[in-house]
């Protein structure tokens, strides 16, 4: 419980200070209103159910392609892991692909699959999916080569060695790879919704900007950051659930 409260004071202190100088007159209230202010926006925004909706939106092409995403990488991923002639021959692949900046991808997807949810959910695909496959491959080669030695010297036929070996082993840099996955998905589809789309929150800081409304622009990053957050923790609590072992080392 206190480290739950202690991380809340660092934002906390940040909004009062925030709070502080812009009625100080230390910041430009123009550019950046106060907190107080972006509070009375967010409850009318969140009255009239805009808030809601732009909200629902992208979080529902956020979960579509993030799961879509992960359930292939992981299977692949473990694959190449395991198997030295597939991660030879889809390594470079993957190393050509993945540091293409995935924003600029976005054209093309749209040209390809048009301005509707598709395109949209496919770049969640895209983002997500090198994100997790590079994470699971690097886990299940830093499994100590041992432990599948001990496996098939009881037995362990393939399958075995992959759901009781090389799964569990693999877990901790699969949770890292899903939790920046899923940040970086959150990043995409705000840009993405820029062009082209009628409603998330993406299009409402968009409608925000060209009629200069800061404070619904501010509305809309916030609620982009609260989703972070509620994304990270949500993935801290499964991978809590999921590796129990890992307890130790997430210690001081």
């Amino acid at each position: 419980m206190r480290d739950r409260v202690l991380t809340l004071v660092g934002p906390v202190a940040l909004l009062g200070l925030w709070e502080v100088a812009s009625r100080a007159g230390w910041l430009n209230a123009l550019f950046f209103p106060a907190p107080s202010a972006i509070v009375g926006t967010f409850g009318a925004l969140l009255a009239s159910g805009e808030l809601l909706n732009d909200t629902r939106a992208s979080a529902l092409r956020i979960l579509v392609g993030f799961a879509a995403a992960t359930v292939p990488a992981i299977a692949l991923g473990m694959a190449m892991g395991l198997s030295r002639p597939l991660r030879l021959l889809l390594t470079p692949v993957a190393a050509v692909i993945y540091p293409i900046p995935k924003i600029a991808v976005l054209p093309l997807v749209m040209i390809v699959l048009g301005i509707g949810e598709a395109s949209k959910i496919a770049i969640v695909v895209i983002s997500v999916f090198f994100l997790v496959l590079v994470n699971t491959v690097a886990g299940v080669l830093a499994v100590n080569p041992l432990y599948f030695d001990v496996g098939r010297t009881f037995g362990a036929r393939r399958l075995d060695l992959y759901l009781t070996v090389a799964l569990p082993g693999a877990l901790p840099f699969i949770m890292a790879g899903c939790r920046l996955g899923l940040g970086f998905a959150i990043t995409v589809i705000v840009g993405a919704e820029f062009l082209g789309s009628r409603d998330g929150i993406g299009a409402l800081i968009w409608r925000a900007y060209q009629t200069f409304n800061l404070e619904t622009m501010y509305v809309g990053l916030i609620v982009t950051a609260l989703l972070g957050w509620l994304a990270n923790t949500a993935l801290e609590e499964l991978e809590r659930w999921l590796v129990p072992w890992g307890g130790e080392a997430r210690q001081p």
